[in-house]
């Protein structure tokens, strides 16, 4: 067995069988934990995070500067 596999196959093989031989308790916590993710990922920033420099600036020169003006001038520095 003197095979040579790249650590890219080895890890997929880990995982594969890993989840393969789970119980059935852990594929359903697994799959509330992907549930989770995908609400906190998708949902929520499509519904509570609206693209904040897309909506007030029209074109990316103008929002590169606000971005710069708001790194530059950060709140400790008007102390």
């Amino acid at each position: 067995m003197s095979e040579k596999t790249s650590p890219l196959i080895k890890i997929i093989r880990f995982y594969y069988d890993g989840f393969t031989g789970m119980s059935a308790w852990g594929r359903k916590v697994w799959l509330i934990i992907l549930i989770k993710l995908f609400i906190m990922f998708a949902i929520l920033k499509l519904f509570f995070f609206p693209d904040f420099l897309k909506t007030r600036f029209s074109n990316d020169e103008q929002r590169s500067e606000y971005v710069m003006e708001q790194l530059i001038n950060s709140p400790s520095d008007n102390d």
